[in-house]
């Protein structure tokens, strides 16, 4: 497989429209079948056997390995630039196996700070049981992981950018230093998709990704992506996959390779609304700034431009407002932008900070407490600017 670095438009189509699709074994159909079985049979004992002895090898069980699960972990990882895929049925489920299958009790995590949420239960709440303890910093600066490292560390988790504000960290930079450590790196990469960034160019060992969002596309079915290399892949199919049971099922798996279909068609069209709606938003006199990672005043602007081919359409903007009433009358004067979590779907969304703090704790000199996060989908720009432009007029009104 080539590299991410090397890889052509026409590879990606093939990848998307033609890689792990054998239509001479289905009629020819341009859509794969949806093979919803539960189990495979054998012709002999020997056949059973084998598969008993290494089912990531063949078809025994869709708990593990299924036929429309196999073409579209087949396109996720070429996607990549990695040798293997698995996919479960949640991003959190792909985390959960990711971290689980490189620690042990004694163990030390590395881990950015405000990670995704189910990440952070994880780190905080279910591996302290195991005496797994979690160290966060300050990911920006490589010197802050150098500082961090203990004796235990085993394990690194990137998330690059985060998802709010868009915190980045030098890939290449954090892959050397875990190496030289033997240390196992991890990065969310549903932010960019692996059309946008691939990790493992920069020598990160598994990637993960919330399918869910623009790989799906669509709003309609919940899913992880986990690449990495064939060998530590099979290490968490036969451990931590099969025993937690979390893969995807084989309808979702097709839905997620509809979604690949028109997956480049979609970022292009969200990429440039979003410098439209960015555009709007900057001038506006009722927002104070706005976080986006390929916006020239971002803080790591040089080095987003250089890990990331694109940015697609999630943003943050902070409000001007001297109450938490102003920010819930913004959200809910919005007539076509839906507030509501996630991101990657053909529908704007909407989320305020403030939504997971109680109005007592709200402070206005607080920025954080003052940002939202836009995702901005399909619809036409003009249609979500003028949304955005009544509401913010009418928030302060009484």
């Amino acid at each position: 497989m080539a590299s991410s670095s090397n890889k052509s438009i026409t590879d990606i189509s093939y990848i998307i429209n033609e890689l792990g699709e054998e239509r001479e074994n289905y009629f020819r159909a341009i859509a794969p079948p949806i093979m919803q079985t539960s189990n495979f049979a054998f012709e002999k004992v020997d056949g059973m056997r084998k598969a008993f002895e290494d089912e990531y090898s063949t078809f025994l069980y869709s708990r593990g390995l299924n036929p429309t699960v196999k073409i579209l972990s087949q396109k996720l990882a070429a996607l990549d630039g990695a040798e293997d895929c698995l996919v479960f049925n949640s991003g959190a489920a792909a985390i959960f196996a990711a971290v689980l299958a490189n620690v042990k009790s004694g163990d030390n995590i590395v881990s950015v700070d405000k990670p995704y949420t189910w990440a952070q239960k994880m780190f905080n709440d279910i591996l302290p049981r195991f005496n797994i303890t979690t160290t966060y910093i300050d990911g920006r600066n490589i010197e802050n992981f150098e500082r961090a490292i203990l004796p235990n560390t085993t394990l690194i988790y990137l998330e690059s950018p985060n998802s709010w504000d868009f915190a980045i960290q030098d890939l290449a930079a954090v892959a050397a230093l875990a190496k030289s450590e033997g240390i196992i790196t991890i990065c969310d990469n549903s932010y960019c998709t692996p059309l946008y960034q691939q990790p493992i160019e920069y020598g990160i060992d598994l990637v993960l990704q919330s399918a869910t969002k623009y790989i799906g596309g669509h709003s309609d079915v919940v899913a992880g992506v986990l690449c990495g290399s064939s060998s530590m892949i099979k290490k968490i199919f036969e451990s931590e996959y099969m025993n937690i049971g979390s893969g995807i099922q084989p309808f979702n798996a097709w839905l997620l390779i509809r979604g690949l279909r028109t997956l480049p068609a979609r970022l292009d069209r969200i990429t440039k609304t979003t410098q439209q709606v960015l555009s709007y938003l900057r001038s506006h006199q009722k927002v104070e700034s706005v976080i986006f990672p390929h916006d020239e005043n971002f803080p790591q602007f040089e080095l987003a431009k250089q890990q990331m081919k694109g940015a697609c359409g999630l943003l943050t903007f902070i409000i001007r407002a001297n109450t938490v009433y102003d920010i819930e009358k913004f959200c809910e004067n919005l007539k076509h932008i839906l507030m509501a979590v996630s991101w990657g779907g053909h529908e704007s969304l909407i989320i305020p900070r403030c939504s997971s703090i109680t109005v007592d704790e709200f402070d206005s000199a607080n920025a954080e407490h003052r940002m939202i996060r836009l995702y901005v989908g399909l619809e036409d720009p003009d249609y979500l600017i003028n949304d955005l432009g009544q509401a913010l007029e009418n928030m302060n009104n009484a």
